[in-house]
């Protein structure tokens, strides 16, 4: 009597509903892609045509003396260690979270300023009684894909429903890392704040659902005005782009003030001239979020080193110093605490005062806490 084997013809059909599932799941979860990639904009938009960084279809770098108009590109040697060497990139432990205590009173009992760190450059200010959301990102990858790409080092620290309504939403520029569209979607259904970003990203929004209301786009050093809030895009030296095109939207960092208090924000920025000139129009700072991971020598001009982050902090004149852009997502082939210990130590030398928290705390600007060392055990 021919025929299969009963037990083998069951684990074949098993295989084979598994890779129909698999399958499935792909296609699933790539037939957002296209929609991650955003819409590009206008190019006769006459808001981006009259705009001074706006040339030849693309935005551009201020020009500088010590950085280049165009991003670096890795060589053989920087890709093949993020290709091989991953073993001291990614902590050794889980990533101590905290639990975010944000009060009812925005700035807590002092009335003062108050930050609270998701990781990597997501973070809730909180100053002069109002609170502003920066670059939140809250899905698993800063990647078009949910299959591929960076993924985070450590959870998110609080869910999105469970963070208190904000006064506005603002994002640096349309890298994955920075500008997250289901994130977004998310905010749309449980936030009403705008949306204020740079030049070009309003078409990213309205392809992803935010309502033309919702959005407010700034050129640099334009300024919008919500109640007791001034929000004022400034210059960084960076680049943009979610697909193959570049530059097609604008990217900036971000000067939040109050009537009383100011928080600077750096999003993502190679060290350049502009951080002393923003000091010299919006400072002196109550703190600075400052951006000290994800740097290597062949994109430096795109991405501070921590050394870098301090001299532009001084130069901002930014008050306490938090950093960002480290802990949550490797993206660069420098260990995973190194951007934290060289800070310290240049912070140290350069007498700069600096807090930092662990993933969700909350730090009182006026009253930030003592250096632990938290990050020591998993280096």
């Amino acid at each position: 009597m021919s025929g299969a084997h009963p037990g083998r013809t069951g684990r074949r059909r098993l295989a084979a509903l598994a890779a129909l599932a698999l399958a499935g799941a792909a296609v699933w979860a790539l037939r957002e892609v296209p929609a991650q990639f955003g819409r590009r904009p206008d190019g006769s938009d006459p808001r981006l045509r009259s705009s001074p960084q706006y040339r030849d279809g693309v935005f551009h770098n201020a020009p500088s003396e010590v950085a280049h108009d165009a991003p670096g590109r890795p060589d053989a040697g920087t890709l093949r260690r993020m290709l091989f060497e991953k073993e001291s990139r990614v902590p050794t432990a889980p990533v101590p979270l905290a639990v975010p205590e944000v009060p009812e009173v925005s700035g807590g009992a002092s009335g003062g300023v108050a930050v609270t760190w998701f990781g990597h450059a997501s973070a809730l200010l909180e100053l002069d009684g109002c609170r502003v959301l920066v670059d939140p990102v809250w899905s698993d990858r800063c990647s078009p894909s949910r299959l591929a790409g960076p993924k985070r080092l450590h959870p998110v620290p609080v869910e999105l429903a469970e963070l208190p309504q904000v006064d506005a939403v603002l994002i640096s520029h349309d890298h994955y890392d920075h500008l997250d569209m289901a994130t977004v979607r998310r905010l749309v259904e449980l936030q009403s704040a705008p949306f204020a970003v740079p030049l070009g990203i309003g078409g990213h929004l309205r392809r992803w659902g935010v309502p033309e209301h919702r959005i407010i786009e700034l050129d640099w050093d334009e300024t919008c005005t919500l109640g007791e809030l001034t929000l004022t895009l400034t210059a960084a030296h960076h680049f943009s782009g979610r697909s193959l095109a570049r530059n097609t939207t604008l990217w900036g960092s971000w000067v939040v003030a109050g009537p009383e208090r100011k928080v600077f924000f750096t999003g993502d920025s190679g060290y350049f001239e502009g951080f002393a000139r923003i000091g010299e129009q919006h400072g002196p700072f109550d703190a600075a979020l400052m951006a000290i991971g994800a740097y290597d020598a062949a994109w430096a001009d795109i991405h501070l080193n921590p050394e870098e982050a301090v001299r532009a902090h001084l130069e901002l004149r930014g008050g306490l110093l938090l950093p960002i852009h480290w802990c949550t997502f490797n993206l660069a082939p420098h260990p995973w605490a190194e951007p934290v210990e060289r800070l310290l130590a240049e912070a140290k030398a350069q007498g700069v005062p600096l807090a930092v928290p662990r993933p969700g705390q909350r730090v009182e600007v006026a009253n930030p806490p003592e250096l632990d060392g938290w990050w020591e055990a998993l280096a």
